[in-house]
């Protein structure tokens, strides 16, 4: 049985993969072959059902051919970000207590130091050449016959968070015990919502090491489609991309719309998006006015859900909900949706509180009780720390993380308003609200900006930005100062490192109310 239910010779000779910047395509032939020989490995090391293997590798049609060995194994899979530096690897390679590591000639070396403190690991493979201290992966799964393990059960990832608010955790799933290729929550979601099918085309452009990009790309091969692979997301690339190979189907995060609408509508005006039946978008709330612009641009394809690695809950929100509920992510379709307030209670209709999901999936954060208690209340719900409120038919609005909530003399003041109205200003390339020390009232209300041209920040700008978020806002949410920045940290994925804007500005401080 291969990874779709098509064994046809026309569909193993189809495009899995295509990496356009190495011209690399992979057909479902050579990648049930090559993962069907990886597995085949990693039994023959002693690795069973439940085991761990880390794999950090760039966007490159290895990293699947890797997961689906591990998929189709039984093994729990840790995909690492090529961002991170030795010490930050070797904690997590610790942690998962993987028993193989899949590097490249790029993260050999960080890999290569990570290693030292993590005697666990029995062997070390490069998709590369052959280098000191690395097996070459090809040449030592070569050997191995390209059938899929009789008995075979499915595996599954256990992917580390981005770490903004402390150590990186491994969230962790149980495992089902099915046959593969089982069942696949995420599969029958993506077919009912966005129609999900063999025939389509996805284009990924953010790094396959967090869940979303990940997940999207093997589902869409457990259902025989082709996924493109960017290396980086650069807007005008996306466009051509999405032209040139008559792309079905994306996900992107709100900064990749917002790069994307920042370039000359006449050069966004060049490009032949018509085959593009649904663009996904999740990871951060979406500004509304962006939104409603790229409603206009591409037509009702821009759909939103809400959802977390954990996996505890999914809420969905087509284009024609969201023009019915601008800046809702959706209502639930896996987990009820409850909105706790500070005392634990059911906080009343349109009241911000935590948000919770009962009768979701379960997890836990790896090797971490604590953690893992902490984000369950008595009744076993749990959070993925975000903050928000239902209305009255049921669809959930985002607020904020709690742990970026600003409290300036007991108000409370969420960033993403100011955010979502800053970026609206034609200078804005990118911006960051953030609380910073004040000895009167604790915190205030800071803006970290990224102009389109930083040769303009000056005085002027900052007063005039302020006066902008003013005229949309209460003068409370609003920034006192702003900061220009060349750049802002962001991931690739777009997820901002907050927490190393905040550090800056408390740095210093023996405490912090917030």
């Amino acid at each position: 049985m291969v990874i779709c239910a098509n064994e046809s010779p026309s569909h193993l000779d189809k495009a899995a993969v295509i990496v356009p910047a190495s011209s690399r395509v992979l057909t479902y032939r050579e990648l049930e072959a090559s993962s069907n020989q990886i597995a085949r490995l990693f039994g023959d090391m002693g690795l069973r059902y439940g085991d761990n293997v880390a794999i950090c590798i760039e966007n490159r049609s290895e990293l699947l051919e890797v997961a689906w060995a591990a998929q189709r194994s039984g093994l729990y899979y840790s995909v690492l970000s090529t961002r991170l530096l030795d010490g930050e690897l070797g904690y997590i390679l610790k942690d998962c207590g993987a028993k193989v590591v899949v590097g490249s000639a790029q993260t050999a070396n960080a890999l290569g130091a990570a290693l030292k403190d993590n005697p666990q690991i029995a062997d070390r493979f490069s998709v590369d050449a052959e280098t000191e201290g690395w097996r070459h992966l090809y040449h030592a799964s070569q050997g191995f016959s390209t059938l899929e393990i009789p008995g075979a059960l499915e595996g599954s990832d256990m992917l580390y968070s981005s770490g903004t608010t402390g150590r990186p955790k491994g969230v962790k799933t149980p495992l089902t015990g099915e046959a593969f290729p089982g069942t696949s929550v995420l599969v029958k979601l993506l077919v009912s919502l966005y129609g999900f099918d063999e025939a389509m085309i996805y284009l990924s452009p953010a790094p396959l090491y967090h869940a979303a990009p990940l997940r999207f790309c093997m589902s869409t091969h457990r259902l025989g489609g082709t996924v493109v692979v960017m290396d980086h997301f650069d807007p005008l690339e996306y466009l051509q991309l999405a032209q040139d190979y008559h792309v079905t189907h994306s996900q992107l995060v709100p900064t990749m719309f917002i790069k994307m609408l920042k370039l000359d509508a006449s050069l966004r005006a060049k490009y032949d998006l018509s085959s593009i039946k649904a663009a996904i978008h999740a990871a951060a709330p979406c500004p509304i006015p962006i939104k409603r612009e790229m409603l206009e641009w591409w037509g009702p394809v821009i759909h939103e859900y809400y959802a977390g690695t954990e996996g505890n809950g999914f809420l969905a929100c087509s284009p024609t909900d969201w023009l019915a509920h601008p800046g809702s992510v959706g209502k639930s379709l896996v987990g009820e949706v409850h909105i706790l307030d500070e005392e634990g209670q059911e906080a009343p209709v349109g009241s911000d509180g935590t948000i919770y999901f009962a009768n979701g999936g379960k997890f836990e954060y790896h090797n971490d009780r604590e953690k893992t208690l902490s984000v369950h209340n008595d009744a076993g719900w749990s959070t993925l720390g975000d903050i928000g409120h239902l209305d009255k038919e049921g669809f959930l609005y985002l607020t904020d993380r709690k742990s970026f909530m600003i409290i300036s003399g007991g108000v409370n003041i969420y960033p993403q308003e100011a955010e979502s109205v800053l970026i609206t200003h034609p200078a804005v390339a990118d911006v960051a609200v953030i609380g910073v020390p004040n000895d009167l009232f604790g915190e205030e209300v800071k803006a970290v900006v990224q102009l389109i041209d930083p040769a303009i920040a000056s005085a002027e700008l900052e007063a005039d930005l302020i006066a902008f978020c003013r005229s949309q806002l209460a003068d409370l949410k609003c920034p006192r100062s702003v900061d220009f920045r060349d750049e802002l940290p962001r991931m690739p994925t777009g997820k901002l490192y907050k927490r190393l804007l905040r550090d800056e500005y408390w740095a210093g401080h023996t405490s912090r109310i917030i």
